[in-house]
């Protein structure tokens, strides 16, 4: 066994850490939390240990200080400095979030004074507001992650902030607007408007692949010609093209990430409608001499471009389905024979991609193949949001339970 040697002064005493014979007396060094380096003098070691004593108890006073003063906004400074690991549009929106909804209120509160109660208080205030359940989600999300430094400091014991967002979810359940798909008949008026009208049919290939293929936005806008298959009918989503608000300079600006998920990364088979598409899109770039302009992170040649021939804005695509239904409905109004016609509603990008969700469970679709086709990371948001029954499928499934309890009943039961 090796024997450790510690150092002794001349007359035999053990030294401790940080101690050492000096000149004509002791000096012990240490480094603080801080980095710095420091060094104190005494002309015994009995005197350099009282001082040594006195310097712990001084920290140990000074950091509990610290702490009683220390307020979530402080704790949060701190975790922005040190938050490594997500992606940079991720980390941007926990920064803008935190600091448009909490430090002018909440984050001034002290931590060893914060307790559950106030926490769910503060998310009531928010959702009292007209703040939307996604909205309160990426709030809780860094407030959470905020809190949970203070854990890993041993500066509180439990984090407060533990699932009081989801039993106000509970409480709110039946006040959680979700997102609606278009009918049956609405996605066909918004898909026969779109290829009828030669003006608005440079849209049809981009809407379409989205309503039918339930491509995401950023999926759809980072789509490159070499991820289109089409000798064997297979799109490739393996990245999502994101557009953000940079605050240090308040600029918008685009970048390309993974997937928002493992599971977003497959493979999308393209029905029939989607390739025809597709084939119109390359056809319209081809015989326009279109040549993409934008380079982003290295990728270009993507598939969908705006009039600049660059990627599109997230944005203005929800913009411009804003006005394809307000000129669509129009025209219903203006040829309509009907004093009330089928109108379509507000549509937004996302809604489009619950209509393919949507329509997936009209037909009938396995819910395991469903979550895949999707691009889901579990199971619980195929069937929690997407598996909503459409009124057609009701009806439909009614007559279909009604017709087979006819055929068991014996003839002189009345029917």
């Amino acid at each position: 066994m090796t024997t450790v040697r510690r150092r002794k002064d001349s007359t035999g005493r053990v030294l401790k850490n940080g101690e050492r014979v000096k000149d004509s007396g002791y000096e012990y060094r240490w480094t603080d939390r801080f980095g710095k380096r420091h060094s104190l003098f005494a002309p015994t070691l009995n005197e350099l240990r009282d001082k040594e004593n006195e310097l712990l108890l001084q920290d140990e006073q000074s950091i509990t200080n610290d702490v009683r003063k220390m307020t979530l906004n402080s704790l949060y400074l701190q975790w922005r400095q040190t938050k490594k690991g997500i992606k940079q549009n991720t980390f941007q929106n926990y920064q803008y979030m935190y600091e448009t909804y909490v430090m002018s209120s909440f984050g001034n509160i002290k931590l060893l004074d914060m307790k559950k109660s106030d926490v769910k208080r503060f998310y009531n205030d928010l959702y009292d507001s007209g703040l939307r359940p996604g909205t309160l989600d990426s709030i809780h999300c860094v407030v959470h992650q905020v809190l949970e430094t203070a854990i890993d400091d041993d500066i509180i014991r439990y984090n407060p902030s533990d699932k009081a967002l989801r039993e106000i979810m509970l409480e709110h359940a039946s006040d959680t607007r979700k997102v609606k798909a278009l009918s049956v008949e609405e996605e066909m008026i918004f898909a026969r408007y779109l290829y009828s009208h030669p003006e608005e049919r440079k849209w049809y290939p981009l809407f379409i692949t989205m309503m039918m293929a339930g491509l995401r936005l950023g999926e759809v806008t980072a789509l490159q010609w070499s991820d289109i298959d089409f000798e064997n009918g297979m799109i490739n989503i393996d990245k999502t093209l994101v557009y953000y608000e940079n605050l240090s300079d308040h600029k918008c600006r685009y970048t390309m990430n993974t997937t928002k998920t493992p599971a977003g990364k497959r493979q999308v088979v393209m029905i029939s409608i989607v390739k025809d598409a597709l084939i119109m899109q390359k056809d319209y770039i081809r015989k326009n001499g279109i040549v993409c302009q934008s380079n982003i992170d290295g990728y270009n040649d993507f598939v969908f471009l705006n009039r600049y021939n660059c990627c599109h804005n997230h944005t203005s695509l929800n913009k411009t389905l804003e006005r394809i239904v307000r000129d669509c409905n129009r025209e219903i109004m203006l040829t309509s024979n009907t004093d009330d016609p089928l109108l379509l509603p507000r549509i937004h990008c996302h809604m489009l991609r619950h209509t393919y969700g949507t329509r997936l469970n009209d037909a009938g679709v396995n819910v395991k193949a469903m979550q895949a086709m999707m691009g889901h990371r579990d199971i619980d948001t195929t069937m929690r949001i997407y598996v909503d029954a459409s009124e057609n499928l009701i009806t439909q499934s009614s007559d279909d339970y009604e017709k087979l309890i006819n055929s068991m009943l014996p003839d002189d039961i009345p029917r």
